[in-house]
């Protein structure tokens, strides 16, 4: 067998750690799907002394993430430490321009700075590999990149944050508030302290630019996407949904046509009869539609040690086999830069519910305002009578364009039976 190839991780928390007990469990089936063994012999990670559930005895240690990148032991460097600027950075630049391969789980890294990785990876003529970055175990990279690679692919959405659905999924179950289910995802590990990253969105949405760029040969382009979170779905609009035959997921959606790219994380309302509809609890899934295989639809655990693990084992093999591919799927030179669209100019129906007060004429004045924004009304539900106190009414509408809604919705807000913010949520029909 050939020699073994010699690996730096960089950050030793759950997923690094997974990556080395991994790499030492299945040793014999990787070598043998490597060609080589594939060890590690050098480790970055702040604290020393710190008992990581990984025995690190014998394996050399850099205070400096960056160091890794020089130690002349190295051939490739796996980089765990996370976020889009400092150590992490630094050390996949200081990688690629010294020749040697990197292995990343770095979602934020990827769709902040991945064009000019991109480049620096291509001068180099070395590999810069990721399909840890989204969706953990679920093989969503090498999908798009290679398994999909004759297709024109027109659109690409998922559950692409397992926290969000985590929440969502109780919140439909057990009929429990955001804010108490949020408290127990984070007693659970699976919401940090600081929920913000995954419950605001911008975890989905760094996923989403990495898919979109991917699935559309294009530049990434963080910037782009229109990124709402969950933090205003409320139990009420998840049961009222499930009796109109939906339920609210986080989606991360992109779809690329004659006038452009649009992408966009927020909540929607997807038929209860939608693959992406039963993905429930901590899973993500990953939908494509190519104009040759139609849609594919993949799922399982996006995140985690194993999972995670095995996804960069997979690109480590890659690379001992000495598989390549593009970081983005084609040369930069070769990746389009067709405008993004505003979110405005987004098309699709809507769900509304409004907490109004119960008096002659309240629905005519609703109606009237989508009316002059010209959007028409599929179904409205109402429960109950409280003369004189608020009570909700749901409203879903046809198809109509984003700004039209914007426009409706700010008249409804204003009128002065409409007793609080209505609430909105987008349907999809994946």
């Amino acid at each position: 067998m050939s020699k073994v190839l010699k690996l730096g991780v960089a950050g030793l928390g759950t997923v690094g750690a997974g990556v080395v007990n991994l790499l030492r469990q299945n040793a014999e089936v990787i070598a043998a799907r490597a060609g080589r063994p594939i060890e590690v012999v050098a480790v970055s990670a702040r604290d020393r002394t710190r008992d990581r559930g990984v025995d690190v005895s014998g394996l050399a240690w850099h205070e400096d993430a960056v160091a890794l990148a020089a130690d002349p032991n190295v051939e490739v460097v796996v980089e765990l430490i996370g976020g889009s600027e400092g150590p992490a950075r630094a050390l996949v630049e200081a990688a690629l321009a010294a020749g040697k391969p990197v292995v990343t789980a770095n979602k934020a890294l990827l769709a902040t700075h991945g064009a000019a990785l991109a480049q620096l990876s291509e001068a180099k003529a070395t590999p810069l590999a990721y399909e840890a970055a989204v969706a953990g175990g679920i093989p969503a990279i090498k999908a798009l990149r290679e398994g999909l690679a004759g297709n024109r692919i027109s659109r690409v959405a998922g559950i692409l944050n397992g926290t969000c659905n985590y929440i969502l999924t109780e919140m439909r179950v057990k009929g429990l508030p955001f804010a108490t289910v949020l408290k127990t995802a984070q007693e659970l590990g699976y919401a940090e302290a600081d929920p913000a990253f995954d419950i605001d969105g911008v975890d989905a949405a760094h996923k989403l630019a990495i898919l979109a760029a991917l699935a559309f040969g294009h530049q990434v382009d963080l910037k782009a996407l229109h990124i709402e979170g969950i933090r205003n779905v409320s139990a009420l609009d998840i049961a009222l949904a499930g009796e109109l035959g939906y339920r609210i997921k986080l989606l991360g959606i992109a779809s690329c046509d004659a006038a452009g790219v649009t992408a966009r994380v927020h909540p929607c309302m997807v038929p209860e009869a939608s693959p992406i509809a039963s993905v429930d609890g901590v899973f993500n899934a990953v939908m494509a539609e190519g104009d040759a295989v139609g849609r594919v639809v993949l799922q399982g655990r996006g995140a985690g040690a194993g999972p995670t693990a095995s996804a960069v084992v997979a690109d480590l093999i890659d690379i001992a086999r000495g598989r390549t591919a593009p970081v983005w799927g084609a040369a930069s030179a070769k990746l389009a830069t067709a405008p993004g669209l505003p979110m405005e100019r987004h098309r699709g129906a809507y769900y509304l519910r409004l907490m109004v007060l119960d008096q002659p004429g309240v629905i005519a004045d609703v109606t009237g305002a989508l009316r002059d924004a010209k959007i028409s009304l599929e179904s409205m539900l109402q429960r109950g009578r409280a003369p004189g106190e608020a009570v909700p009414v749901v409203l879903v509408t046809h198809e109509c364009e984003e700004a039209e809604m914007q426009s409706a919705l700010a008249r409804i807000a204003a009128l002065p039976s409409v007793v609080e913010p209505p609430a909105v949520i987008r349907i999809e029909e994946l």
